[in-house]
């Protein structure tokens, strides 16, 4: 029987994905290796009957340089009670190739603990995958995707920026992120919004819709003192994960429910929540200002990937096989600034219950103050008196007072 490798994808799309199968598949072919791809992920691993797609070198030649998967992806997470060892055994696989975020990382490792319990001894090597660039790979390390989607997302931000200057109105964007804020930082930063909401900014204080919503309005103030009546916020969708049902059900916006009575967040866009409180907040205060909302999310995630992210995924390619070579199971592979190929085992990175923690902005770097202190526009103690023509209360809009955050 020949031996084989399986490729599968789990969680939501990132470019670069095809890049990764493409070039662990050649570089495996050329070993006289069986490639077989799942479409649905960990679903498809377990099927009594899984619906694979044989890679040759035909296939993998073509898709390398294309967005979105050619194997269909899934967020399934089975439970243990589904594993099993047939298709292992039936295709003799010497290696689980995964490639995906935290959730499927921590799934992996499930299942090779699983196998080797069962005395199947096969390799998983993970390729991490996010455009939230958001796995705890070594600081200044990007998940693959993360820059193309980026480069996508600043496209789109930048002719917002030009709609608000052309239009005289102001835009409340909404970007994908999870936990973490580096997409929202990152597209932000390189279009100069004048300001960047991320979770991470609340390190002094619970985060709260009227945080946020006041520090858009901040931002508002202040460039209507600099005499521009104009501007974009750009908003990380990951303040969410940092708040209670309670307090998005205080927001007033209808929500469906999930089985677990939970709000359906991905059923509404985040951007027309925060619109639509901004709007409140402005009619409140007598302040007539037009916003629109805008969300970033799904028409980045399957563009194709940019030159960067080709270079770097055919890397972390070769690297599962290089990884494999020498014997390395149980480990997410990696590439320095150098390009040499690392592995970092995800019992070194798991938390105690064995998940992925995610890996969020760093605030205290010099690359985010410089951000915030010089290219934010936002009210401060000395613009009081100024913006005293608009609000009664000044110091209900000032930045660092909303967030807790020390003048140096």
């Amino acid at each position: 029987m020949q031996k084989s490798i399986i490729i599968l994808a789990g969680g939501g799309p990132a470019p670069g994905i095809n890049t990764v199968i493409a070039t662990v598949a050649k570089v495996f072919i050329k070993d006289g290796f069986r490639v077989i791809g799942l479409n649905g992920g960990y679903k498809a691993l377990f099927a009594e009957n899984p619906n694979i797609v044989e890679i040759d070198f035909k296939l993998a030649d073509r898709i390398h340089k294309e967005g979105g998967s050619a194997i269909q992806m899934s967020r399934h997470k089975p439970k243990d009670t589904e594993f099993n060892t047939r298709i292992f055994i039936e295709n003799d696989v010497k290696l689980l190739v995964t490639i995906g975020g935290d959730d499927t990382a921590s799934t992996a490792n499930r299942i090779s603990k699983f196998l080797a319990e069962n005395d199947i001894h096969i390799q998983n090597i993970h390729v991490p995958k996010t455009i939230d660039n958001d796995l705890p790979l070594p600081e200044g390390s990007p998940t693959f995707g993360y820059h193309s989607a980026k480069s996508e997302g600043v496209r789109i931000a930048t002719t917002i920026y030009e709609d608000a200057r052309t239009s005289g109105n102001w835009f409340i964007v909404s970007a994908m992120g999870r936990e973490a804020g580096h997409l929202a930082f990152g597209i932000g930063a390189a279009c100069h919004y004048p300001l960047i909401v991320i979770p991470e900014m609340f390190n002094k204080t619970r985060v709260s819709l009227d945080k946020i919503i006041r520090l858009i309005i901040s931002s508002i103030l202040k460039r209507k003192i600099l005499g521009i009546n104009y501007g974009v916020v750009i908003v990380s969708e990951g303040v969410f994960h940092h708040m209670g049902d309670e307090e998005i059900e205080s927001s007033g916006i209808v929500f469906t429910y999930d089985e677990h009575g939970h709000p359906e967040l991905g059923n509404l866009s985040k951007a027309h929540i925060f619109n639509v409180l901004v709007q409140q907040k402005l009619k409140e205060l007598g302040l007539s200002v037009k916003s629109r909302p805008v969300e970033i999310g799904y028409e980045i995630r399957c563009v194709p990937p940019v030159a960067f992210d080709l270079v770097y995924c055919a890397l972390l390619g070769m690297g599962v096989k290089k990884l494999f070579d020498q014997g390395t199971s149980g480990a997410m592979v990696t590439s320095n600034q150098r390009g040499d190929i690392l592995p970092l085992f995800l019992k070194d990175v798991e938390d105690k219950d064995g998940k992925i923690p995610p890996r969020l902005v760093n605030i205290e770097s010099e690359r985010f103050k410089m951000v915030y202190e010089d290219n934010q526009q936002y009210v401060v103690e000395s613009d009081y008196q100024s913006i005293g023509q608009y609000v009664k209360n000044p110091e209900e809009f000032d930045f660092h007072k909303i967030l807790n955050w020390t003048v140096h």
